[in-house]
């Protein structure tokens, strides 16, 4: 919408007389919204946006056009991308209902661009679409996407953005060695437990990160160490040397967060936060 002024000059032979200034507003028929389905983004993962377009004037639009800018930034002269178009994941609807999007014309680049939108007049039509977080998407502390539509129709050009977070959580996954791979009776034996974070979160003792096995065949003399810190049984760990049964307590694991770099090609890279966990005794 626009606020306008307008005043009227009148001249004659005895000179000139000026109106009072009159006050207008011009309220643009088309309005939009954006929005994220997603609370957050990791590296690889979905995000799905909503563009929500209300006509409020009393004449159909026809052609209306959407941009999408798929979150672009400046990097190093250039510009990269976060977000990547999901192919044929766009939905169309016009007041409230389905719409086939074959009369629509879909350019999935970077930006994405829509165009053919029609909405009747007092209507709305909503599009969703999905996206993909790509090599680009900024990773670490207080780092986040935004992500800009521009649309053009019904005689006005408007923008709508909307921001996601990265991710802030523990992302964990583990990995096991045995160490020698073959071992006679009465012969020492080390299970060793490699755990990383791939998440901008530590993995702290209110996550209550529990490790549990159960050794086959059973370890008598039990061993265990957190990193390079000794572990206690009861305090740090169980252990039923009956059954073979090992869990750590809750909470006693804990795992830093991971790193995240820039790279000269603007891509993000991820170093996991790690914690090993040795367990060795007599077979």
């Amino acid at each position: 919408m626009a606020v306008f002024h307008n005043q009227a000059t009148l001249t004659y032979s005895g000179g000139t007389a000026s109106s009072n200034i009159t006050t207008g507003e011009l309220l643009d028929a088309l309005t939009v919204s954006k929005n994220a389905a997603a609370p957050s983004y990791t590296p690889g993962g979905a995000v799905t946006y909503s563009i929500g377009l209300v006509n409020g004037g009393t004449v159909p639009l026809a052609d209306v056009s959407v941009s999408d800018d798929l979150g672009g930034y400046p990097f190093d002269g250039g510009t990269v991308y976060p977000l990547a178009y999901t192919a044929d994941s766009l939905l169309y609807y016009v007041n409230g209902v389905l719409q086939p999007t074959a009369g629509l014309t879909v350019n999935p680049g970077a930006p994405l661009t829509i165009e053919g939108i029609s909405i009747p007049a007092g209507g709305n039509a909503l599009l969703v679409y999905g996206t993909t977080a790509t090599a680009f998407a900024p990773l670490g502390e207080g780092a986040q996407i935004t992500n800009t539509a521009t649309v053009t129709g019904g005689g006005t050009t408007q923008t709508a953005a909307a921001t996601v977070p990265a991710q802030s959580v523990p992302e964990l996954s583990i990995e096991k060695a045995i160490s020698p791979q073959t071992v006679s009776g009465s012969e020492p034996l080390t299970y060793t437990f490699t755990i990383r974070n791939a998440g901008g979160a530590p993995a702290a003792a209110e996550d209550a990160v529990v490790l549990s096995d159960t050794f086959d065949p059973v370890l008598a003399g039990l061993a265990v160490s957190f990193g390079d810190t000794p572990a206690t049984l009861t305090t740090d760990y169980t252990y039923d040397e009956a059954t073979g049964v090992f869990a750590t307590v809750a909470g006693a694991i804990t795992v830093p967060a991971a790193t995240f770099a820039q790279a000269e090609s603007g891509e993000w890279t991820v170093t996991p936060g790690v914690t090993v966990v040795t367990v060795s005794g007599t077979v």
